[in-house]
């Protein structure tokens, strides 16, 4: 299939671009960079422009016949979206609406969307199903569910169908060492511990010890990249072969505490680690976990890396080259 990838340039998304290219897609990836990095992608297949412009967004359709479009595109830092709501509510939202339009407008009828456990807010119970409660609790989250419900509207009114994926903790990195995890700034736990290290980094924080946990630090429920763009293509291949529209939480179904993953971190490379605490972060529940079943019984999904140690090795060999150690 030929597939366009709009914010392909990106941590998930350039490892997609691996994967459908790795298949035999034909892939054009739409990225402003402004997160992605150019050199993540090959060069043959990158078109430098926002999502939300509607001109571009004609051009690229008018002269590509895409089968479906994968969407990677959103701005996702949380406390970045409390301070700054119209940029994430114009970027997740506005602009998705504009790259809808565009495929309803050129008969592109396949859309697979990345969204967010941050659609369900606090959790009322672990692990969290897809009948869970939808209440976000910052503008991220609530521009994901947005979108989600705008999908839905849009199946009916245009029959343009579409899989979301609610990821819960995207980590590691190609397991070939290709590409990797490259934030700037960072803000996830496996990368900045495994940048101090390398040495990049003097310490990395522990946000509270004092939750109702096994040992005092909150659980997270992280899932290899390699098996999150594997559950895309997977829902590709399902709306392909005219599966109904659908939304799937996708992770490993069992949590790890930031204890945990940095005593990995610890064991994988073997290299000492300056922990510093800090106080809690303001909306951090002590568990968020995944029900992933709906996902494997429906697409046949099943995570080929569902080992922290083998997440954190990846990451961790993605880490030295970059950092050159």
């Amino acid at each position: 299939m030929k597939i366009l990838i709009v914010g392909g340039a990106g941590y998930i998304g350039s490892h997609m671009v691996l994967l459908l290219r790795a298949q035999s897609h034909d892939v054009v990836v739409l990225d402003d960079l402004s997160s992605g990095q150019a050199d993540a992608v090959p060069n043959d297949c990158l078109v430098t422009g926002n999502v939300g412009d509607a001109a571009l967004l004609d051009r690229l359709f008018t002269g590509h016949r895409f089968d479906a479009v994968m969407h990677f595109a959103s701005f996702i830092q949380v406390g970045e979206s409390v301070e700054k709501p119209a940029k994430y509510y114009r970027n997740n939202l506005v602009n998705t609406i504009a790259l809808l339009d565009a495929m309803v407008r050129h008969g592109v009828a396949r859309f697979v969307f990345s969204s967010t456990a941050a659609i369900f807010g606090q959790p009322e119970y672990t692990p969290i199903d897809e009948a869970h409660p939808k209440q976000p609790i910052n503008p991220y989250g609530r521009s994901k569910w947005m979108v989600e419900q705008v999908l839905q509207d849009y199946d009916g009114a245009y029959g343009l169908k579409s899989v979301c994926l609610r990821y819960f903790n995207a980590a590691g990195a190609d397991p070939e060492g290709r590409i990797g995890e490259n934030h700037n700034p960072e803000s996830h736990l496996i990368p900045l511990l495994l940048q101090v290290a390398s040495g990049r980094r003097e310490s990395a924080q522990i946000f509270g010890r004092d939750y109702d946990t096994h040992d005092g630090t909150c659980i997270r429920d992280y899932i290899h990249i390699v098996d999150l763009c594997a559950a895309h293509a997977l829902a590709l291949r399902d709306l392909s072969a005219g599966g109904a529209s659908a939304a799937y939480n996708l992770g490993n179904g069992s949590g790890f505490s930031v204890r945990e993953v940095i005593e990995s971190v610890r064991t994988v490379t073997g290299k000492p680690l300056h922990i510093v605490d800090g106080p809690r972060r303001a909306g951090d529940p002590a568990r968020l976990v995944a029900d992933a079943m709906l996902a494997r019984r429906r697409l046949g999904w099943t995570p080929e890396y569902p080992d922290l140690s083998t997440i954190v090795a990846h990451a961790w060999n993605w880490e030295r080259k970059v950092a050159g150690v």
